[in-house]
C-alpha cells in the first residue's frame, strides 16, 4: 500500500502523512480521556501530531545519526516531565501514561522516516489498545490473584529462562540431553499449568466432571486422591466414580499428545490405541455420571485441585526423569526386557509420567521400541491399577467398588494393545 501512494505522491508526503495518522488516533483517544477528566490532563488531537511530526523532522534531520535524534527526545520528555510536575503540584491523579504515550509518539515519527513502517503501525495501535483497555487491564488484578501471577512467572522461568540457555548434546554413556530433559519438564508443566489456569478461571463452576477432566491432564493419580476424598461427605457414588474414571480417560490423551511431541516412533505404535481407550473411559465415566444418585442432594462445596506448577516439583520430576532413563538403561543391559516390565510395574505405584517421558528418549537408542512401548502400556495399567486401590480405600463403599472395578477393566483394557 505504502508503495502504491509513492507512485502518486513523494515519499516524504507519505510519510508526514502516516506520521500524522497515527499520532491523530492516539491523540483522539487521549482527547476523550481528557474531555472526562476534572483537572489537567496533558494532550490532544493537536498536541500529540505535533509530537510525531517533531519525530520525524528530527529524524530528517539527523540523518544516519543517532546522537541529535536521542537529544530531541530527551527535550520532548522534558516537556512531558514538565505536564507531569503540573500534574503533581495541581493534586490531580497522577498518572503518566499519557506522557509516556508522547514518548512513543516521537518514536513514530521517527520509525516513519526510516521506513519502519510495520513496526511504526504496530507500536501505534498497540499504543491505542493499551490506552482504551484501561478499564479491562486494570480490572485483571481483581481477577487475578497475586499467586498466580507469582506461578505464572516461575512457568517463564522454567521455559523461557531456562531452556534457552541449556546445551542440547548427549552426555555420559546414559545419552542424558539437558536441552530435551528440562524440555519435557517444560512440556509437562504446560499442560499441568494449562489445566490449572482453566480450573481457576471456572472457579469451580464446572463441578465434578469439569475437575475430572482437567486434573486429569495433569495428574489423574492427584485427582482420583481429591475426589475419591470428596465423595466421603457427599451422596453421589455415581458422579465421582464417574468423574474417576473420566480422569484417567483424559491421562491416555494427555500420553498420546505427550508422545507425539517427544517420539513419533511410539505415537504411531501407541497413540491410535490411547486415544480409542481415553475416549472409551471418559464416554463411560460421563455416562455413568450421570445416572441419579437417589436421595442426593447437590455437591456442597467445590473441587479444587492444589496448583501443580512448583518450582521444587518441577525439579524433582527433571530428577526422577534423568533417574528413569539411567534405570531403564541399567535394566536394558543387566535384566533385559523383564527388567524394563518390573520397573514400569514399580513405577505405576508412583506419578508415571516420568518413567514414560523416559521411555520417549530412550525408545530407539539405549531401549528397543518395543519394549519401551510395552514397557509404557505396562506402566499405564499398572497405574491404573493403583487408583483404583487409592478410590477402594479413600472413597465411600459404593462409590469405592465402582471406582476401583472401573479402574481395573481400564488396566485390562489398557493392556489389549500387548495383542497386536
Amino acid at each position: 500500500m505504502i508503495a502504491e501512494l509513492y507512485k502518486w505522491l513523494s515519499p516524504e508526503v507519505v510519510n508526514i502523512l502516516l506520521v500524522l495518522f497515527l499520532s491523530f488516533l492516539i491523540g483522539l483517544e487521549r482527547e476523550e480521556r481528557k474531555a472526562g477528566a476534572e483537572k489537567f490532563a496533558f494532550g490532544g488531537v493537536r498536541t500529540f501530531p505535533l509530537i510525531g511530526l517533531v519525530g520525524y523532522a528530527m529524524a530528517f534531520l539527523s540523518g544516519e545519526q543517532l546522537v541529535p535524534l536521542a537529544l530531541g527526545l530527551v527535550a520532548v520528555a522534558l516537556f512531558l516531565s514538565i505536564s507531569y510536575w503540573h500534574k503533581l503540584v495541581t493534586g490531580g491523579f497522577a498518572g503518566v501514561t499519557s506522557e509516556m504515550a508522547g514518548l512513543i509518539t516521537y518514536l513514530i515519527g521517527a520509525l516513519v522516516f526510516h521506513q519502519f513502517f510495520w513496526v511504526a503501525t504496530a507500536l501505534g495501535v498497540a499504543t491505542m489498545l493499551l490506552l482504551e483497555m484501561k478499564g479491562g487491564l486494570e480490572g485483571l488484578t481483581k481477577r487475578i490473584a497475586p499467586d498466580d501471577i507469582f506461578t505464572f512467572t516461575k512457568f517463564l522461568l522454567l521455559s523461557a529462562v531456562i531452556l534457552p540457555i541449556l546445551p542440547n548434546e548427549q552426555f555420559t554413556q546414559f545419552q542424558i540431553n539437558p536441552f530435551k530433559t528440562w524440555l519435557v519438564v517444560v512440556a509437562v508443566s504446560a499442560v499441568s499449568y494449562g489445566s490449572y489456569v482453566i480450573q481457576t478461571m471456572s472457579k469451580g463452576q464446572g463441578g465434578v466432571m469439569l475437575a475430572a477432566v482437567l486434573g486429569g491432564a495433569y495428574s489423574s493419580t492427584m485427582t482420583t486422591v481429591v475426589l475419591a476424598r470428596k465423595s466421603a461427605g457427599e451422596n453421589h457414588p455415581y458422579l465421582f466414580s464417574g468423574g474417576i474414571l473420566v480422569a484417567s480417560g483424559v491421562m491416555y490423551l494427555r500420553l498420546a499428545v505427550l508422545l507425539a511431541l517427544f517420539n513419533h516412533d511410539l505415537m504411531n505404535l501407541l497413540a491410535p490405541s490411547f486415544i480409542v481407550i481415553g475416549l472409551l473411559a471418559i464416554c463411560t465415566g460421563w455416562f455413568w455420571s450421570r445416572r441419579a444418585d437417589e436421595g442426593a442432594a447437590a455437591v456442597t462445596e467445590k473441587i479444587e485441585s492444589p496448583n501443580p506448577l512448583e518450582l521444587r516439583a518441577a525439579l524433582l520430576f527433571a530428577v526422577l526423569f534423568l533417574a528413569m532413563l539411567i534405570a531403564t538403561h541399567l535394566a536394558v543391559v543387566y535384566l533385559g526386557q523383564a527388567g524394563v516390565y518390573t520397573l514400569a510395574a514399580i513405577m505405576g505405584v508412583t506419578d508415571v509420567d516420568p518413567f514414560i517421558m523416559g521411555m520417549t528418549q530412550a525408545a530407539g537408542d539405549s531401549t528397543p521400541l518395543h519394549v519401551a512401548a510395552v514397557g509404557i502400556l505396562v506402566a499405564a495399567a499398572s497405574n491404573n491399577l493403583v487408583k483404583g486401590a487409592y478410590a477402594y480405600f479413600l472413597a465411600p463403599r459404593r462409590t469405592g467398588i465402582a471406582s476401583a472395578l472401573f479402574l481395573g477393566g481400564l488396566a485390562v483394557l489398557g493392556l489389549m494393545p500387548l495383542l497386536w
